[in-house]
């Protein structure tokens, strides 16, 4: 983590205590305050893993300014985004990082990117990616390097949202209403990619931009379709405990999908509900595991989502997630799976996930916060 945020986190933990008060008691600026303040700092495993996370990241940013191994730049890159933001770092700040966060968001902007509002065509990332980008544009809307760079951001949002809203529309049976699926005029739906699109439509509704209120209730209608236990005429599960799966009518949760699903059902606004509850009751009897199917994204969804479940449910990921990813990571500070699907999609792909799952604990990005 940045050490001069984590200084500032410090400080404010300690105010009004004795070690503030030791600390308060040097004048400002001498070397005493600064040794005090060195003494205080002690980095700890997951702090140290995310540092060395970043500083790989910016070993595999472009000429261009994108950060991308292996394709799908625009994705990547916006990944990798949330990922330098989740930790504190302020595009155009005068820093190694700050700098190489100020490009890669210019990347993103370039024209050829977006294609009538469509993030997901010019990198064959498809919806999947367009979710992702629109979501790190509302997460850095108003955190930009200029003012013009942050005006940029808002018309490049205004229109992959009005994008998202109208791929929702599309006529679809009636179990498939209310998601998404690969391409903006698909007829089907899937939640793997649905979760992105409603994380993004929650953000900008936050940032206050124009998402209607159905279109969220909509979504809440697809995720309970998606849930593996049938719900009653209240929607009320039948079953105490359950899960998500990828598409509705489907009665074997998975991982990765439980951890979307209870995610998404927060990110609506859902906290309390009894779909929120089963989730994570099926997470806790059913942790994640390294040779999961998409691990990696997995346990991004299943870190934020857990920690809003608060409690025994949010201890045991804090601990599951650090105990696992802090495992993984390569003596060149990266991370990259060796499993299934995700072994083809890169080393940025699963660093930026895997900063992105410990930086729950920074609240940096909006969409961690309740």
């Amino acid at each position: 983590m940045n050490r001069d945020l984590n200084r500032r986190r410090l400080l404010s933990l300690f105010g009004g205590g004795a070690v503030w008060g030791s600390v308060a008691s040097l004048p400002m600026g001498t070397t005493a305050w600064a040794e005090d303040l060195e003494s205080l700092y002690v980095p700890d495993a997951v702090d140290r893993a995310v540092e060395r996370g970043i500083d790989a990241l910016l070993r595999y940013q472009n000429e261009d300014g994108s950060i991308a191994d292996r394709g799908r730049a625009t994705a990547m890159t916006s990944l990798a985004i949330m990922a330098f933001a989740s930790v504190g770092v302020v595009a155009g700040e005068d820093s190694p990082r700050g700098r190489a966060l100020d490009r890669a968001i210019e990347y993103v902007l370039r024209p050829r990117n977006q294609s009538d509002g469509y993030f997901g065509r010019q990198d064959g990332s498809r919806m999947y990616g367009h979710g992702i980008t629109t979501l790190m544009l509302t997460e850095v809307l108003g955190m930009g390097s200029s003012v013009q760079q942050n005006e940029r951001i808002h018309d490049a949002l205004d229109a992959a949202i009005k994008l998202i809203l109208k791929s929702q529309a599309v006529n679809k049976p009636t179990n498939l209403q209310g998601g998404w699926r690969y391409t903006p005029d698909a007829r089907d739906s899937d939640l793997s990619v649905s979760v992105w699109q409603v994380m993004a439509l929650r953000s900008a509704k936050n940032d206050g931009l124009d998402v209607p209120v159905e279109s969220i209730d909509k979504a809440v209608a697809y995720l309970e379709n998606s849930y593996t236990s049938p719900l009653d005429d209240r929607g009320v599960p039948r079953e105490s405990m359950g899960g998500f799966a990828y598409t509705p009518g489907t009665r074997h949760p998975s991982f990765t999908m439980t951890s979307a699903g209870l995610l998404a059902m927060q990110t609506c606004g859902r906290y309390d509900s009894p779909l929120v509850t089963g989730a994570s009751k099926w997470l806790l009897e059913h942790p994640p595991r390294n040779n999961d199917r998409f691990f990696f994204y997995g346990m991004y969804y299943y870190a934020q989502g857990m920690h809003q479940v608060g409690g025994e449910s949010a201890d045991t990921a804090t601990r599951l997630t650090a105990e696992l990813l802090l495992r993984l990571q390569t003596r060149a500070g990266h991370w990259v799976s060796y499993e299934g699907e995700e072994r083809n999609i890169g080393i940025v792909y699963a660093t930026t996930l895997a900063i992105l799952s410990l930086g729950v604990r920074y609240h940096y990005l909006p969409i961690y916060q309740r």
